[in-house]
């Protein structure tokens, strides 16, 4: 009878299994450390909203909301103290509108040149020289509005006052192109082929192709991308501040001075008003009023994407 000469040989199956301690231990390290870093944003997101809800409470203690809500006049830090919202809301609005109206359509259609229309080697340079205008500082945009668009404009708009409206909503409008078109761009760039090639096919035009099929194709990216540019205008705050002035009042002419929400938080946090006052309250009224207008564009777009999106195999 024959013997197995394995079955003499020791068994060294632990000398192949490699030694996965150190691993482990990185591993849990490298995880720990993403969630600390998790936890830190959501705390600090939650931290920020606390701040906000019992500042503004307090400050609602003091002024009834009514007030805060129906008051055409916005003088918190004159002897004859009102607190209608409004007039900087409206400004902050008019301001936005123009800004949209500008940023809007010559993002799309900058949007649509990069991915329908320019070549594959003019595209790599057009797009990086588009997005470097979305690094110049927002205090650079409001001196050029300040001290080159109002000036120009003057020129062939009698009447136009040094701070204005219609300056600051132009130039915020010019910096935030790059935000709509790069998006955009991305949403269009991420149409399938197939569906070009398939307009094609059917007998249709680029032009046709265009708005027939790849636009309402990526419009839940489209229509991100513009709700993202709102909230960027709404929220804007040394252009606005610089070129549109601090005076607060309730009209619709974009000609005038005015002073929107951010304007006028900038305005409080000087370090004139003292801490506690009542006038020191409003900036965190007045920013839980801009916070819960962008968190309503926020879930309407996330309410759209969701809704509308596309999925292609």
């Amino acid at each position: 009878m024959t013997s197995n000469p394995l079955s003499n040989q020791p068994n060294n199956q632990s000398l192949w299994q490699p030694n996965r301690a150190l691993s482990k231990q990185i591993e849990f390290g490298v995880k720990s450390l993403f969630a600390l870093f998790a936890f830190v944003s959501v705390a600090t997101t939650i931290g920020i909203v606390l701040t906000l809800i019992f500042e503004t409470v307090s400050f609602f203690s003091e002024v009834p909301i009514w007030r805060f809500l129906t008051e055409t006049q916005w003088t918190p830090l004159f002897a004859n103290k009102q607190f209608g919202v409004m007039v900087l809301i409206s400004a902050t609005l008019l301001i936005s509108i123009i800004a949209i109206a500008v940023a809007l359509p010559l993002g799309l259609l900058a949007a649509i040149c990069l991915s329908e229309y320019a070549p594959a080697k003019l595209r790599k340079w057009l797009k990086p020289a588009l997005e470097i205008l979305a690094g110049v500082p927002t205090v650079v945009f409001g001196y050029f509005a300040l001290l080159t668009v109002t000036p120009f404009l003057q020129k062939f708009i009698p009447g136009m006052q040094g701070f204005n409206a219609l300056s600051a909503g132009l130039v915020l409008g010019i910096s935030i192109i790059p935000l709509v078109a790069s998006l955009s761009e991305d949403a269009l760039y991420a149409v399938p082929r197939s569906l070009r090639e398939g307009a094609y096919a059917l007998g249709s035009t680029k032009r046709e192709t265009i708005v027939s099929v790849v636009l309402p194709a990526a419009l839940s990216g489209i229509v991100a991308s513009f709700i993202l540019a709102i909230s960027r205008a709404i929220g804007e705050t040394m252009i606005v501040t610089i070129a549109a002035g601090q005076n607060p009042q309730l009209t619709l002419n974009p000609l005038v001075p005015i002073e929107t929400m951010t304007a006028y938080i900038v305005q409080v946090s000087k370090g004139d008003t003292p801490a506690g006052s009542l006038a020191y309250k409003t900036i965190f009224s007045v920013g839980m009023t801009l916070f819960l207008m962008t968190l309503a564009l926020n879930i309407f777009s996330y309410w759209f994407v969701r809704r509308f999106r596309e999925k292609y195999e």
